[in-house]
């Protein structure tokens, strides 16, 4: 007999033949309907699509991470500015944006590029599936426009792009929204750790530099 089994045979003699008590779990929580009259105290959470929009705009820039608004038919030039300085960027298919950058700037299309290839490039730039107002979170789930895990990961910075429809109040609406058979990447902010005397750093396990395009109509 190991350590482990003495430890597991001590367990179950200290709790003997006892029945241990059923704990009821209220499951109610998942057949709650999102955006229903009742679902949130009255109060809690903006009212509007506007303040929705505002909300997420400053949760995102408390991150520190840049935040600019533009209309639809500004896309290509805002995101554009938002890569001042990068002279290779990396898109995922079924991007959809015709960027406006010059003919300084290369543009790879991500076909299965290696990891040394995306960690060279300056940028990347995809959309989202959801914005989480209350948090400032943004969520990939990796369809079109969003690319695989890894290009959003090496590339120092990320050019990501959310539509002011795609903004929800909170975490238990973001979770309705999205599909759970897709793979996800959660990001509140760039990438950022602190050591033990609270000196940030930042770049440590995916883009240090985040920017974010919120797409009005």
């Amino acid at each position: 007999m190991n350590a482990r089994d003495e430890v597991l045979a001590s367990v179950r003699a200290a709790l003997g033949g006892r029945e241990r008590p059923q704990v009821p779990v209220d499951r109610g929580y998942r057949q709650r309907t999102v955006g229903a009259a009742g679902t949130r105290p009255a109060g809690s959470a903006p009212t509007t699509p506007a303040e929705l929009v505002d909300l997420f705009a400053d949760r995102v820039a408390d991150y520190r991470a840049e935040v600019v608004r533009c209309a639809e038919a500004e896309l290509g030039e805002a995101v554009a500015v938002q890569l001042a300085g990068v002279t290779r960027v990396v898109v995922p298919a079924g991007l959809g944006i015709d960027l406006a950058v010059g003919s300084d700037v290369e543009v790879l299309a991500d076909d299965g590029l290696s990891r040394a290839d995306l960690d060279a490039t300056g940028a990347v730039v995809t959309t989202a599936t959801v914005g989480i107002a209350e948090t400032g979170t943004i969520v990939l789930d990796h369809g079109p426009g969003q690319g695989r895990r890894a290009l959003t990961l090496l590339p120092d910075r990320h050019v990501c792009v959310v539509r002011e429809d795609q903004v929800v109040v909170g975490v238990v609406e973001a979770v309705a929204a999205l599909d759970p058979a897709r793979p996800q990447t959660w990001i509140s902010g760039p990438s950022a750790t602190s050591d033990i005397e609270l000196s940030r750093v930042e770049g440590v396990h995916g883009p240090r530099d985040l920017r974010v395009v919120v797409v009005g109509a």
